[in-house]
């Protein structure tokens, strides 16, 4: 027993290793959004939120959701639609604008003070919100705290050198009694150097297990055919549910 959890520490490092010193530009990301390169987005939601949504919500009302990299989730649409009011923050001002599109939703556009360049986008219902600007400039627009955050395509896709400060900028957003859902992926990193970023289990608590109670909910088999050409023999998707210790 002993043994294989060495192993298996010093294999999740060694992972970490070969994709730690990778670092993405926010430019890399704005063009793969204009050339329409975006297989992370799923069209139909994520089935796995779909699944534990009433674990996630916990019976609440009016909650406040925060969807960091947002690109066009659907999800967004899912959750005014149950009445919570729903805030996100994305680099590409084409996928905000898609969103809303997309989604038949009018909507009004302003600049963000105390952000150089920042614009937000906010539904003419009020209960969508939408930052253009990156992650790490969002607390200058004061956002205020979240009863709810959904993290799928966000940690695995920041820079492996910025899971910290992400996580810690997480961790500032959420208010008392919140329910931070993590979506994390799994395969063999020496095959495919991401994005998006092998995040193994060990991580997800050396980067919030002191402030959270982390529940694993659910692992899938999350392979596609897109996935293949990576090289790659498996890919799992992780679904962590945080709440407050």
């Amino acid at each position: 027993m002993d043994g294989s959890i060495t192993v298996a520490g010093a294999k999740d490092h060694s992972a970490l290793g070969e994709q730690q010193n990778k670092a993405l530009t926010l430019e890399y990301w704005l063009q793969k959004w204009d050339q329409h390169n975006i297989g992370f987005h799923q069209e139909h939601g994520n089935q796995l939120l779909r699944k534990h949504m009433n674990t996630f919500l916990n019976g609440r009302k009016g909650l406040r959701v925060f969807f960091p990299l947002c690109g066009k989730a659907v999800e967004m649409k899912w959750f005014a639609d149950l009445g919570h009011s729903v805030v996100g923050v994305e680099i590409s001002e084409l996928a905000i604008r898609e969103f809303f599109t997309e989604q038949n939703l009018s909507y009004s556009e302003e600049s963000v003070a105390g952000i150089s360049g920042a614009k937000v986008f906010k539904s003419s219902s009020g209960t969508i919100t939408l930052y253009c600007c990156s992650i790490f400039d969002l607390p200058r627009a004061d956002v205020g705290k979240f009863d709810r955050i959904w993290d799928r395509g966000s940690l695995v896709a920041i820079n492996p050198g910025d899971r910290e400060c992400y996580a810690r900028l997480m961790l500032s957003l959420v208010g008392k009694d919140f329910h931070y859902l993590l979506a994390t992926l799994s395969y063999d990193p020496t095959k495919y150097s991401g994005p998006p970023f092998y995040v193994p289990d060990s991580e997800v608590k050396s980067l919030f297990g002191s402030t959270c109670n982390i529940q694993c909910l659910e692992k899938v088999d999350a392979l596609e055919e897109r996935h293949k050409k990576w090289k790659i023999d498996y890919f799992i998707e992780t679904l962590y549910l945080f709440t407050e210790k």
